[in-house]
Order: C-alpha cells, then structure tokens, then sequence
C-alpha cells in the first residue's frame, strides 16, 4: 500500500476509477479537477507514484507524441484485456469470454503467459470500421 494517503491522491483516484476505459494525458486530467484545486504538478507527482505502484498504465498513441496514462487499479481491468482504437483513441474492456479464449489459446499454442494488466490490442473499433 501506498505510504502516503493524501486528500489529493484520494480525488485522483476516485477520478480515475470512473474513467477506466479512457486514455488520459496528465493536462486532460488536471483540467478535469481544476475545480478540485489539483494543480498539473501535483497530477504529474501522483501519477509517477501510481505508475510505479503498477495501478496505472502509459501508453503513447500512434501518431502523437503524448503521453496517455490509463488507470488499471480496478479488479475488472486486471483480469481483462483492453482494445485500443488505432483511428479515435477510444480503449475498452475486451469482453470476459473472449479475453479467457484468446488468453488461453496463446498459452497452448505458443507456451507464453500473457500479463493480462500490461496487454492492449490495437485495431479499429466497430465504430470506426463502418
């Protein structure tokens, strides 16, 4: 557990934990709390201490050259993978029973166990596809 619980951290968090199918850049996120009196150094502080604590994931999005922070403390995002959109950005949740057969099937065919936390997919969404 973290050794420093700060009023902070906790808004942070909370905020976080409502945007887990979202890549965020540590301005989108300080723009968002702006109201809670969170300045941008103090998203910067907190978010290299949660990446460190292995609660929050960094991505960088093909063609850009920010940095996006997706927040992976939730139970139901360590035990599914996620699907990112290569055209809008947009990351989800890989359904349940697609994640477990695809899961399994790498581990029989190729011997490798997937870290199920660290794992994007990267394609297009059904939106971007019509």
């Amino acid at each position: 557990m973290n050794k420093y619980s700060t009023k902070q951290r906790k808004i942070l968090l909370d905020f976080l934990s409502l945007h887990t199918d979202e890549q965020l850049s540590a301005k989108d996120i300080a723009s968002e709390l702006a109201d809670k009196n969170i300045s941008l150094s103090a998203v910067y502080r907190n978010i290299s201490q949660l990446e460190s604590e292995g609660v929050l994931k960094r991505f960088s999005k093909q063609g850009s050259r920010n940095i996006y922070y997706q927040y992976t403390g939730s139970k139901c995002c360590r035990n599914l993978l996620h699907l990112s959109c290569k055209n809008c950005g947009k990351t989800f949740h890989m359904e349940d029973s697609g994640t477990s057969r695809l899961i399994n099937e790498v581990e029989k065919t190729n011997g490798f166990k997937l870290d199920k936390t660290s794992t994007v997919l990267y394609g297009l969404c059904a939106e971007c596809v019509k």
